[in-house]
């Protein structure tokens, strides 16, 4: 049985189980990479774009995007009947001169989610120089050293019990293009040496895709440990063109290598059904991270992307 839960929002419930399926958008999809960036549109302007795209969730965004007052927050997300859906912490974990940078960022993000709550906080390792180079290139990237790797992993682990023992938060972490966590191998390192109890996985379509792997496939080995996804797609013919000229994350974002969800590799269509046959509880957020200055409209976007989730069965409305 299938129930729209939300007549102003766009979710797709089904029924099976007490499983339920929901789709939400996130500020990245408005080019918001950075909460200082002089060209990101306001808060306001996507929580009401997301809005009147059809969308009922958002995300955070960037520490710092979205006010950290609650009360001036929740007053935004009550008037565009918006609901929290998670936050980022897209920090240098790589890097242990910034550790002081990136627990800031967690426990501001931990306690944004906390007092709105929302369930998801997102890891991500951000674009390292040693690493940028390589994007799409797994046999080619540099790999971290063994002692790199144990203090790296620490940092990741610390903060995941943060979120989930100080703060009740699911945390994932979500392997990102030029970053520490990008391929699959490192991927399931990690997840070998952490506790399920404290990281689960934010699984990113795109991403994961863009490194050279399938989505489906790992999907089918790891759904259990999946608590979140992102969805989004990767235009093959840019695909091919960034890789081999080793052009940067950014540039790449910019030349539309996440193109409109449906238009890319990504199957979307056995993902679902995926999703469903393993009764799949929560939320999938649509990231197509864009320049901000790009020459398409986000909320042309974000309908676009909207109603080709209709049309493969994530109805709602």
């Amino acid at each position: 049985m299938i129930q729209a839960l939300n007549e102003l929002g766009f979710m797709f419930a089904i029924i099976k189980g007490i499983a339920m399926i929901k789709i939400g958008n996130a500020p990245c999809s408005w080019g918001v990479e950075f909460s200082d960036d002089p060209r990101n549109p306001s808060w306001r302007k996507v929580l009401e774009e997301n809005s009147e795209a059809g969308f009922s969730g958002i995300e955070l965004g960037p520490v710092g995007f979205m006010p950290e007052d609650p009360f001036i927050l929740s007053e935004a997300l009550d008037e565009f009947d918006q609901q929290l859906i998670g936050g980022v912490v897209f920090r240098p974990f790589h890097n242990p001169d910034k550790w002081d940078f990136v627990l800031d960022g967690a426990i501001r993000t931990c306690k944004s989610l906390m007092a709105h709550k929302a369930k998801h906080l997102v890891l991500i390792d951000s674009i390292s120089p040693r690493r940028a180079p390589t994007a799409g290139r797994c046999d080619e990237a540099e790999q971290m050293s063994s002692a790199e790797w144990k203090v790296f992993k620490d940092r990741i682990t610390t903060v995941a019990k943060i979120g989930t023992e100080e703060y009740g938060l699911t945390v994932g972490i979500h392997a990102h293009a030029a970053g520490f966590i990008d391929f699959e191998p490192e991927i399931y390192r990690l997840l070998e040496e952490v506790d399920e109890s404290y990281l689960k996985i934010c699984f990113d379509t795109g991403h994961h895709s863009y490194a050279g792997f399938d989505p489906v496939s790992f999907i089918r080995r790891c759904i259990q440990r999946i608590s979140y996804m992102h969805f989004k797609d990767i235009d093959p013919i840019v695909k091919e063109d960034v890789v081999s000229k080793r052009t940067d994350f950014y540039s790449a974002c910019g030349q539309g290598i996440f193109c409109n969800l449906g238009r890319g590799d990504v199957d979307f269509e056995t993902i679902r059904e995926l999703l469903l046959e393993n009764n799949f509880d929560g939320w999938c957020t649509v990231e197509q991270d864009c320049d901000p200055e790009g020459k398409t409209s986000p909320l042309d976007d974000a309908k676009i992307n909207r109603a080709y989730l209709q049309s493969i069965g994530f109805t709602g409305r």
